[in-house]
């Protein structure tokens, strides 16, 4: 499992949502991040619940829930929160650790600052999540 000192600039580079980003960009967005470690049956989101923090797994595997249906797996190189980040509402599903977790974190605070300071990786950021929206409308429905 990556411990603290793993090249967070590196992860992130795997992470679909900073796949346009520059190394300097990533380098930028790796020194606001936060590294946490979490152990097996830990609840990372509530649904319903308020959000802030944005997070990518290093490592490890987590749940994500709507009401009892589970409706996605994570595992490295995924992330989840943008939305809350983004617009600071409640979160849209549970998601807990199925395994230990090694995960960056990105609180609002600092991800504001990320966009003030570094407008570009805000428009790369949006066009990723439209492209993943509009993905989303493609899909077939599953009801």
């Amino acid at each position: 499992m990556p411990r603290k000192g793993t090249n967070k600039a590196q992860l992130l580079r795997n992470v679909s949502l900073f796949s346009a980003c520059s190394a300097k960009e990533l380098s930028r967005i790796a020194a606001l991040a936060d590294e946490a470690d979490v152990e097996a049956g830990r609840v990372l989101t509530r649904e319903g619940n308020p959000g802030g923090e944005f997070f990518v797994i290093a490592d490890g595997q987590a749940t994500a829930r709507i009401g009892k249906k589970k409706v996605a797996t994570f595992g490295p190189g995924s992330f989840f929160g943008e939305m809350s980040l983004l617009d600071h509402g409640p979160r849209s599903a549970t998601i807990t650790a199925d395994t230990p977790m090694h995960l960056l974190v990105v609180d609002p605070r600092s991800f504001a600052s990320l966009i003030d300071d570094v407008p570009s990786v805000g428009r790369k950021i949006m066009r990723t999540l439209a492209e993943r929206l509009r993905n989303s409308e493609k899909a077939p429905a599953t009801h």
